[in-house]
């Protein structure tokens, strides 16, 4: 039944046809048909100790990690629960995405909604692509604490272009790990179409900035309306007055009149 299960499951890194060099997408296929798919540029930035120039003393260093193209995936699709786990650099570094999907009520009756669930990033301070001289290479597992990320309602797929970060604890001394996430498009639940994602979820980022970009042309065709029909008051208001008879306002006039 696992050889069966394995040999009816395909993924798929897409990356190459991104135009963006540091955008990535991902495929999960089970049956023949789209189950998650996953885009997204990630970036971790790592600190670690190197040994100060007297060789005593211990400062702390950054690495700046990016998620290779050339990732290795697996994936898990569930009812309820759905992973992507992607690995790079001869397995130096994992990532781990993990889904779930839930209900809870509201005032309109109980309603779905899928959320990322938990993250876990291992990396190995020994390779030195992106660790200089680390005190104790070796290596090491950040992960999320109680998380509850890319809410969106079922059925929906989630949508951010804006940089999200996400904080892990890491199991080196308890270092904070950040993980920044940008361009997302994301969806491990009810895909209906095969390699399409479903109607989007934008974040409340980009909602706003959305906002913050139409809001100045709203406003100014308001004002443009408001002026419109203050000039056709105007008019109207003239052509009104200047069909009625004038009284002189100098008494010496009423003579000349009737």
């Amino acid at each position: 039944a696992a050889a069966r299960l394995a040999a009816e499951q395909e993924v798929e890194n897409l990356s190459g046809l991104s135009p963006n060099p540091e955008k990535d997408i991902f495929v999960v296929r089970e049956n023949r048909t789209t189950c998650l798919m996953a885009e997204f540029a990630a970036k971790f930035i790592v600190p670690y100790d190197v040994w100060a120039s007297n060789y005593v003393d211990l400062i702390t260093e950054q690495a700046d990690i990016p998620l290779s193209r050339g990732a290795e995936m697996k994936g898990k699709c569930g009812t309820n629960e759905s992973e992507l786990e992607l690995s790079w650099l001869e397995q130096a570094y994992t990532l781990k995405l993990f889904f779930l999907k839930e209900g809870h009520n509201t005032t309109r009756g109980p309603e779905a909604f899928w959320r990322l669930s938990r993250i876990q990033f291992t990396y190995d301070t020994s390779e030195r692509t992106y660790f200089k001289d680390a005190v104790s290479p070796g290596k090491h597992t950040a992960s999320s604490h109680r998380l509850s990320a890319l809410v969106t309602p079922a059925g929906k797929s989630y949508e951010c272009q804006a940089q999200q970060t996400i904080s892990l604890i890491s199991s080196d001394h308890q270092k904070s790990v950040q993980l920044l996430l940008s361009e997302v498009r994301l969806q491990p639940f009810d895909i209906t179409a095969d390699f399409v994602f479903s109607e989007e979820h934008k974040c409340p980022v980009d909602q706003r900035e959305q906002l913050e970009e139409t809001l100045p042309l709203i406003l100014g065709l308001i004002l443009g309306l408001v002026i419109v029909i203050t000039l056709g008051i105007y008019h109207i208001h003239h052509k009104l007055t200047a069909s009625q008879v004038q009284i002189p306002r100098d008494r010496s006039q009423y003579k000349h009149m009737g």
